[in-house]
């Protein structure tokens, strides 16, 4: 197949700048996979959907404030998104102006006042087009506090504001180094966390720190010549046996997100027929032909056209049915993307 045949029109009217005004306060559309049948409804009755006795997986990951500003050596101001640290203390970057920042370029990072200042420079080019920066002194989370912005995806139109600091962050956001928001996870409350365990389900939390991947398009025509950014993920030993409890007993396998598609289904080992605890990394790209093994349903957002989140939730779905479901949302003016309205594929 080819990236062309997950294309839609969006009018940009629906691509949401800003979260609602109050969390969890957001449509959702509930596709039933089995009949094929599309519900209009609030995220609040988001619990009556599932059944007793579902585990509902949850994305832990915590958005670092990674993208940053620095001066160059030639006075040029750059923009830096980092993306993960290094064993030397290196970082992996994602730069502005990229064919101008070469190897050996110094740069400084500094507040307005000049207080806080930081200097590093270019070790190498990457294939991945990223930068490898290396910095005079090892850099802290206070690096971040002070000079970070919050990483808001291209798609939104706008600087980012203090009130994303919270609102581009899951209420359980634990365990820091994500440069997106596993925004499927956006949705949940304190109130809707209390509806699902009244519901006797259990809410189980893994962690994969999201990449770039997540927002860069797909460049290649054909599926099969993408090739995801590899992303660092764990599942706890707890979080694996209630996991695999469910799968044992038959219970449903809820993923909150695509991140958390990812994590399951690539954690599962087909020798042993259960999910693996432990730390790993992967760019597993879900396509049509994929073997599911875990997720039995799945909590996401709308996504862009011609993505790789498209491709996953079509395949999960079909692409018939998320046709029909995105044509939906559009004609009812859901609002689409990280800040958007949310789907439940039953």
């Amino acid at each position: 197949m080819t990236i062309k045949e997950f294309s839609f029109d969006l009018p940009e009217h629906l691509i949401a700048q800003t979260p609602a005004d109050r969390r969890g306060e957001d449509r959702l559309l509930v596709v039933n996979r089995e009949n094929g049948s599309i519900t209009d409804e609030q995220m609040q009755n988001f619990a009556s959907y599932l059944e007793e006795g579902s585990i509902v997986v949850v994305n832990n990951s915590k958005v670092r404030k990674a993208r940053v500003y620095a001066i160059s050596d030639t006075s040029s101001k750059v923009e830096f998104l980092f993306l993960e640290e290094n064993l030397d203390h290196s970082w992996q970057c994602m730069v502005t102006k990229a064919k101008r920042q070469k190897v050996g370029k110094h740069y400084t990072f500094s507040n307005t006042e000049g207080t806080y200042v930081r200097k590093a420079w270019i070790t190498s080019e990457n294939e991945d087009g990223t930068r490898t920066v290396v910095f005079e002194e090892p850099l802290s989370e206070e690096f971040f506090q002070i000079l970070g912005h919050v990483p808001l995806p291209p798609y939104i139109k706008r600087e980012d504001s203090f009130a994303d600091e919270s609102r581009y962050q899951t209420i359980y956001a634990k365990n820091e180094g994500s440069v997106a928001a596993p925004t499927a996870g956006l949705h949940f409350t304190q109130e809707i966390f209390d509806s699902i365990k009244a519901k006797g389900c259990t809410i189980v939390p893994i962690t994969l720190h999201v990449g770039p991947g997540t927002f860069l398009p797909v460049r290649t025509e054909k599926l099969e010549d993408h090739h995801m950014h590899y992303e660092r993920y764990e599942i706890s030993e707890e979080s694996a046996r209630l996991i695999n409890q469910a799968r044992l007993e038959g219970r449903k396998v809820v993923a909150t997100g695509t991140t958390s598609v990812r994590t399951l289904e690539s954690a599962y080992s087909a020798s042993e027929q259960k999910i693996v605890s432990g730390e790993g990394r992967t760019n597993l790209f879900i396509r049509p032909g994929f073997k599911w093994n875990v997720v039995s349903q799945l909590l996401t957002n709308f996504h862009t056209p011609e993505s790789t989140l498209l491709v996953l939730v079509s395949t999960f779905a079909t692409k018939e049915l998320i046709d029909k479901a995105y044509q939906h949302a559009v004609q009812n003016e859901y609002h689409f993307f990280s800040y958007g309205d949310a789907m439940f594929i039953q």
